[in-house]
């Protein structure tokens, strides 16, 4: 196939509910923009008909059925090895494209040579803001995360998170949230596909640490909404994912933090256990004590990433 605009790729597992409003809107949003493109599904071995869905209702997308399950990094580099845009859209399943969205990140991403990488505003079904970008994450953020103290605290810059500016100007960040980011093709061929080695959680983090490493400016673009269902593909397994987070974590601090900082980590959920244990004792409730065993287990993972152990 002969090249293009635009290469939109989409990863699927499980998520036949959710994938066709992503399809349809961004057909919709694709029918506004003059930009030549071509639309990837690759599938990582879903069970509940969405291969089938794909062939049958969109034959414009072209399928890429795996027939496992290989991680979101993984399926998303088979996809961009398959295609051939100037710029690489990476869109998670669970979102619908408002209008005008493409047309905003392709702006910011063309405005300027050394711009590298655009997010989305991401915004949840109600409409509220979900995410317009964060710094790279630090201790801070893990405190937060194993000590939950007030959920105002969860979205504010304390955190990591900008708020979505003016609402209209690109700016810069460290990274956007995974779920919907345009990307240079040159940024690809020099800095490398998303690392394997994340099975799902924290590839984009590590992407945008490599981009910004070379060179590349990294921008949100407010003024491009996209819906985002949070956890369309990973919400029925919620203990795996909790566990899975935290050993991306762990890759991710051991490579742009060191050894040190995970054994602070591994010490920090430890604690954070203790605590979760001691509470359900208190009040007798189940999910702190289920808690409490993720947590332990998050330490060990920690404490594996130390010793250099990431299979755990």
């Amino acid at each position: 196939m002969s090249a293009c605009d635009l290469s939109v790729i989409i990863v699927s597992w499980n998520v036949r509910e959710l994938l066709p409003a992503c399809l349809e809107s961004l057909a919709a949003e694709l029918e506004r923009n003059a930009l030549s493109s071509e639309v990837f599904v690759v599938d990582n071995g879903s069970t509940d008909g969405t291969v089938e869905l794909v062939r049958e209702r969109y034959p414009w997308v072209r399928l890429i059925a795996l027939g496992e399950n290989r991680g979101f990094s993984a399926a998303n580099n088979i996809g961009i090895a398959a295609s051939h845009g100037r710029a690489v859209l990476l869109l998670n399943p669970d979102t619908e494209i408002l209008p005008g969205a493409i047309h905003w990140l392709w702006h910011a991403l063309d405005a300027a040579p050394h711009v590298g990488l655009v997010g989305a505003r991401l915004l949840n079904p109600d409409g509220s803001l979900q995410s317009a970008g964060y710094r790279f994450p630090g201790y801070v953020q893990n405190v937060l995360d194993f000590f939950p103290i007030h959920p105002r605290l969860i979205g504010s810059r304390f955190n990591g998170r900008f708020g979505p500016g003016d609402g209209l100007s690109p700016f810069a960040i460290d990274h956007p949230l995974g779920a919907c980011m345009l990307v240079r093709r040159e940024v690809i061929e020099r800095v490398g596909g998303l690392d394997e080695g994340y099975f799902y959680y924290s590839e984009e983090i590590d992407w945008c640490r490599r981009i910004r490493a070379a060179g590349w400016t990294i921008l949100t673009a407010p003024a491009a909404l996209v819906v985002h269902h949070a956890g369309g593909s990973t919400r029925r397994v919620s203990a795996r994912s909790f566990l899975e987070l935290h050993r991306s974590r762990a890759r991710y601090f051991r490579r742009w933090h060191g050894p040190v900082f995970v054994r602070r980590l591994a010490l920090l959920a430890s604690l954070a256990a203790r605590w979760a244990a001691l509470r359900a004792r208190l009040t007798g409730r189940q999910e702190l004590a289920e808690r409490a065993r993720l947590l332990r287990e998050a330490a060990t993972i920690y404490r594996q990433a130390v010793r250099g152990d990431e299979s755990a």
